[in-house]
């Protein structure tokens, strides 16, 4: 499929910039001496903060697709999403939830890990070189035909968006999702000393798994237990979310590390974390769960606006509001037909 703009080309160029990282994968099988994250973290010129919103608004939900995010009774609930997966290039799947730590495979062992196994899904994975993402077991029993396995992921956290892939799945009663290996999840939150007993609990980062054959990592950068080649995991990385990208018309840069992730069609309950900030750039000053198109924003679409606001005189504001405009000019047409019939009676007077 043809790129709809010229930044989706830019995107696909960068495959080819990284300079070649290959690896011996044991040479970094330890818990303070994993590669560095600049192995796996996306290029700077794409648009994350935009594909962070864009993953927040999506709706489309498939089967077997909400779980808890972790085993508590009032756990928030995260919803996967497939709105983008009939993409022809860049096709994927979305949500948004907390990161645990999943140490199964060869480092099963790992700190805090009380019920690790020795196997990944495909493989005997290391937790301390491969950076992935996990994902529950009855959604992938669903899904085989989208998720083959060692899919292609990029995980936007803290600010920052890195590459992985999907390397596991989650088969605890109940299942739960939000879990990444101890390389991922200690790249993305570098200060808080994560294991496999302790997480991050905000449900603020944002998961996307490539789907198809298409997406698969390649044996020749992976094996049952290491990734061996770093820059095609990247130069992969890069070119299927530019291709995303493109497709949803994005542009931007990357989200500060204090910014919050909107969450209102993902997280299914009132303690899921939520955008509330305010744009001065955009005129809103309102909040909502999509930041800078919240009530006063400027727009030109509906599209434009977060929520159930609407695009009414080039600002988003509430539907209620609108019925008001519309009375107020049906008051002024009625006004404005009064004044024509009295001056068709003035007229008649003066004959």
């Amino acid at each position: 499929m043809a790129f709809k703009t010229t930044a989706g080309l830019a995107f696909l160029a960068l495959a080819g910039s990284v300079k070649a990282q290959s690896v011996d994968g044991s040479k970094y099988n330890s818990p303070s001496n994993g590669p560095p994250a600049s192995y796996f973290a996306a290029a700077t010129t794409l648009p994350v903060a935009a594909l962070q919103s864009a993953a927040a608004k999506a709706s489309s939900v498939p089967s077997k697709a909400t779980y808890p995010v972790n085993t508590d009774d009032d756990s928030p609930k995260s919803t996967i999403h497939s709105d983008w997966v009939k993409f022809n290039q860049g096709a994927a799947l979305s949500w948004v939830a907390d990161m645990d730590v999943d140490c199964d495979g060869i480092d099963y062992k790992c700190k805090g890990n009380g019920d690790g196994l020795p196997e990944t899904n495909w493989g005997a994975l290391s937790a301390y070189e491969v950076p992935w993402i996990v994902i529950p077991d009855q959604f992938l029993t669903a899904n085989e035909d989208l998720l083959p396995g060692n899919n292609v992921a990029a995980v936007i956290c803290n600010g920052k968006m890195y590459y992985g892939i999907l390397g596991d799945s989650n088969g605890d009663d109940p299942e739960v999702t939000g879990e990444a290996s101890w390389l991922m999840a200690r790249t993305c939150f570098p200060d808080d000393d994560l294991n496999g007993a302790e997480g991050h609990a905000e449900a603020d980062v944002t998961y996307i798994v490539f789907t198809g054959d298409d997406a698969v990592l390649p044996s020749s950068a992976l094996n049952k237990n290491y990734i061996t080649n770093f820059s095609t995991l990247r130069s992969m990385g890069d070119k299927l979310v530019g291709a995303l990208a493109s497709n949803l018309g994005l542009s931007g840069s990357k989200p500060s590390p204090s910014a919050s992730v909107p969450s209102q069609t993902t997280l299914e309950t009132s303690a899921a974390t939520s955008a509330a900030s305010t744009s001065s750039a955009s005129g809103s000053t309102a909040t909502c769960s999509w930041e800078g198109h919240c009530e006063g924003a400027i727009c030109s679409t509906e599209d434009d606006c977060s929520d159930d606001l609407v695009c009414d005189s080039g600002k988003c504001s509430s539907p209620d509001e609108d019925d008001g405009d519309d009375e107020d000019d049906e008051d002024e047409e009625e006004n404005d037909e009064d004044d024509e019939d009295e001056d068709d009676e003035d007229d008649e007077d003066d004959e």
